[in-house]
């Protein structure tokens, strides 16, 4: 006889996701993103972090413009839900015509997440924080092959909204 599949518990998910509501709001501040080997840009950063589906989703959606033209270079939408089965909080990335899946973590110490994706020999690790003046910062480091890490990305925004 088959099994019937197991009913998510929705409190569950809903109270883990609840875990993450620091994010919530429209945020506006500064990036700095590595587009090249040394070739650094300036951005105007926006951040939005809502809620969906009644809690159980976390979308955020990050728009980067070069603050000498105005031109759109970094564009992400993130989707962050909870797996009450396996306690797992999942990240599904859209960027430049690509996704990518990721497990989230919540840092213990303070209001923060980090995340990272392995794509053959690049690996990537994010660490997204609330400072101590309720700015979100945010660092991401890349990594290829044997080489050094370095810094791919780091914003700081503030709640505008």
């Amino acid at each position: 006889m088959d099994k019937l599949p197991r009913l998510p518990d929705l409190n569950a998910q809903r109270a883990a996701m609840k875990k993450l509501e620091f994010l919530i709001g429209k945020w506006n501040g500064q990036a700095r993103l590595l587009r090249g080997p040394g070739e650094w840009v300036d951005l105007h950063q926006s951040e939005d972090a809502q809620y969906k589906l009644d809690g159980l989703i976390l979308v955020i959606e990050g728009v980067g413009w070069t603050i000498t033209d105005g031109h759109s270079v970094l564009q992400a939408l993130g989707i962050i839900s909870f797996d009450d089965e396996s306690a797992t909080y999942r990240l599904r990335a859209f960027n430049d015509g690509r996704f990518l899946e990721s497990d989230v973590k919540l840092l213990d110490q303070d209001a923060g997440i980090r995340w990272g994706f392995v794509l053959g020999q690049i690996k990537t690790q994010s660490v997204l924080r609330i400072n101590e003046s309720g700015e979100w910062t945010e660092v991401a480091e890349i990594q290829i092959d044997s080489e050094p890490p370095k810094k791919l990305l780091e914003l700081t925004v503030r709640r505008s909204g």
